[in-house]
């Protein structure tokens, strides 16, 4: 088992996950989201598609069995384990125009694509190629009436965590989100470990 490597608040990292490999995304004190982005080693023009993952899986809850598809149609990662249950792919990640947007009273933060933009720039990727995240532990409900969507704290206890096994050679992207609501209003860490 490798170490767990703890990404501080409002912060991202970047790193290779090699086929078969597992990444454990774990939530160390609660309430807390983490933006995950996949990209295929091979082409970074392949990527995480909400849309494709959808469609294949017939859901918008996935959970443990479901896979993360690539824009290109193929399983990118596979949900081993997950003690959460609640994550969100609806929402991109928040960014300075969405801390104006929502947060006007509030200081402006880059967020979450900007801490994705700089982890990722030595993969070659550049923030153009930012797509819609796996918003692992975010509570998003969805209005089944008339589609209105929420944003409200977490449900995630400390120690909550997802295992992901990578289903090809993937370049990750993941942070500790930096939106107020997303994160019940605090920022903590995330912390993950390849396996």
């Amino acid at each position: 088992m490798s170490e767990t490597v703890i990404i501080p608040p409002r912060s991202g990292a970047a790193f290779k996950l090699v086929k078969g490999q597992q990444l454990t995304v774990i939530d160390p004190e609660g309430q807390q989201v983490s933006d995950l982005l996949a990209y295929s080693a091979e082409d970074v023009r392949e990527v995480l598609s909400n849309g494709r993952t959808f469609d294949y899986e017939e859901t918008i809850k996935l959970t443990t069995g479901h896979s993360l598809w690539s824009n290109r149609s193929r399983p990118m990662l596979e949900i081993i384990e997950d003690t959460a249950g609640a994550h969100d792919f609806l929402l991109t990640p928040c960014s300075e125009a969405t801390f104006r947007h929502f947060y006007a009273d509030k200081p402006v933060h880059r967020g979450c694509f900007g801490n994705l933009a700089e982890a990722l720039e030595p993969f070659g990727i550049a923030p153009d190629d930012i797509p819609t995240a796996f918003n692992v532990f975010m509570n998003v409900p969805v209005n089944g009436e008339n589609g209105k969507v929420r944003v409200l704290p977490p449900t995630t206890q400390p120690g909550d965590q997802i295992v992901f096994r990578a289903q090809m050679d993937c370049i990750i992207g993941l942070t500790a989100c930096s939106a107020y609501d997303s994160n019940g209003g605090s920022f903590k860490p995330i912390s993950y470990r390849l396996d």
